[in-house]
């Protein structure tokens, strides 16, 4: 009514001018908030903001061309200010064009330059580029770096996490945190596990495929590529999804990719879990149960027995597969026995009777009975005669007895884990350290226990009796 302006056409001016308003306001907002994102992530550079900018707009030709050609298109667009686009699109163009010149024909300053920078003398070394060594990683070649991208749906990740859960649940320690990188010197599907930078394992996977292992029992090949379990040795295929139920009917175990780096890595550990256990992961542990028994601790150390000695009782439960969870048993027997003797071998001997139920029950889980080896007496006689006055840890044995009765031990042990025992030789108490160091390289699986680690109300069954020349 004030303009003499009709009802429609004042709507359609009041609608264009309200949009134009939002317009107004909101692109100097647009501009503010680039720009403060600018500042924000190229602080600490070393440079200040403009120099920054100006180097990386202003000297690639390909921007200043995009920018140009951007332009060139918004100024043929009807309504727009034609004049003003295509001027700056010329502009654009022309620096452009100038500077792919420029770099395609350096100046003879540029060159300078760039070869004073490339042969200028690297600084001096500094404490920062000392790079601490990892306790546990895992290196993957890049076709396995789906399985740890959570994207890609990959549940490795999950898996290591869960993996240290279950070893702290069962061992008894916190195990120290698995690195996870990538490394191009692998193949594509390989991957290693490092312990304190040294490769203690390796094998490769087939990210889309699944692994049917053959527990021993199955006769049927599969379609697929033949492969090995790298936790356990056992022959395997790597074989297409679909093949995956007939591989179940034929009685294979059948596993995905993760799972199977996952369970290498879990049993890795278990393996090498006296090697993850180092001062400050006893030290952790003391604290954990100093919580519940601070007299015990206080008492234990550094009165009784110092954190070396008793990081080194530990770390030899450990290398035998003893495991740590009962800690007060364990800091009992050591407070009785710490004012007895200071060796760390002593030691663990007494603390392994005091656990002699537990590591029995665990050899034993599902059978009545406990099947042994035993040595020949005239074996035992000939053994303790030769070390008459040598402590455990100085036990020498001839060449070829050693040879023969670790020969014989490990086709015994085989056998037993075949029918599915629990490979055990049982020996005197004073020749079971000894014995158990030189059987350990040859036959892994196999323990060896003294006649005081058997409990009394544990029935034992004698399966073989190991000769020295047998």
């Amino acid at each position: 009514m004030q303009h003499n302006l009709p009802f429609a056409e004042a709507a359609r001016k009041y609608v264009m001018l309200a949009i134009g308003d939002g317009l107004v306001a909101q692109i100097p907002a647009l501009v503010i908030s680039v720009a403060a994102g600018l500042v924000v992530a190229r602080v600490g550079q070393g440079q200040d903001i403009g120099t920054q900018v100006a180097s990386q707009l202003f000297k690639s030709p390909q921007v200043l061309g995009i920018s140009a050609g951007i332009m060139a298109l918004m100024g043929m667009i009807p309504g727009m200010p034609n004049f003003a686009f295509l001027t700056f699109a010329g502009a654009l163009g022309y620096a452009a064009w100038k500077v792919s010149v420029r770099l395609a024909n350096p100046e003879p300053e540029v060159l300078d330059a760039a070869v004073s920078a490339a042969t200028k003398e690297p600084g001096e070394a500094t404490w920062a580029d000392l790079k601490p060594v990892d306790s546990i990683a895992l290196e993957i070649g890049y076709r396995l770096i789906p399985l740890v991208d959570n994207s890609s749906d990959g549940d490795l990740l999950r898996r290591v996490r869960a993996i240290r859960r279950k070893f702290t649940q069962d061992v008894g320690f916190l195990p120290p945190t698995i690195h996870i990188r990538d490394n191009l010197d692998l193949g594509a599907n390989h991957y290693r596990i490092l312990i304190n930078g040294v490769a203690v394992a390796e094998s490769e996977a087939q990210p889309k495929y699944f692994l049917a292992i053959d527990p021993g029992n199955v006769t049927m090949k599969l379609p697929g590529v033949a492969g090995v379990d790298p936790a356990f040795g056992l022959p395997a295929y790597w074989i297409d999804s679909k093949y995956k139920e007939q591989a179940k009917l034929s009685g294979y175990t059948v596993v995905d990719a993760p799972t199977v780096v996952a369970t290498h890595i879990s049993h890795v550990l278990l393996t090498q879990a006296a090697k993850l256990f180092g001062r400050s992961e006893l030290q952790e542990l003391l604290e954990h149960f100093s919580k519940a028994h601070p007299k015990l601790v206080e008492e234990l150390t550094p009165k009784m027995l110092s954190l070396s000695t008793v990081q080194r009782v530990f770390q030899n439960l450990l290398d035998e597969g003893v495991h740590l969870r009962d800690m007060r048993s364990i800091i009992d027997t050591l407070l009785d026995w710490a004012s007895r003797t200071q060796s760390a071998s002593d030691l663990t001997a007494a603390v392994r009777i005091t656990l002699s139920a537990s590591i029995v029950q665990q050899l034993s889980i599902g059978q009545d009975e406990l099947a042994v080896m035993v040595l020949d007496p005239n074996l035992e006689r000939i053994l303790a005669q030769s070390n008459q006055n040598a402590s455990p840890d100085q036990w020498v044995i001839e060449p070829g007895l050693a040879d023969s009765l670790t020969t014989r031990c490990a086709q015994e042990a085989s056998r037993m884990e075949a029918q599915g025992q629990t490979a055990v030789l049982l020996v005197p108490d004073r020749m079971r350290l000894p014995l158990a160091r030189m059987l350990r390289r040859a036959s892994p699986m196999l323990t060896v226990l003294a006649h005081s680690e058997i409990p009394e109300a544990r029935k034992i069954s004698v399966c073989t009796v190991i000769g020295g020349q047998g």
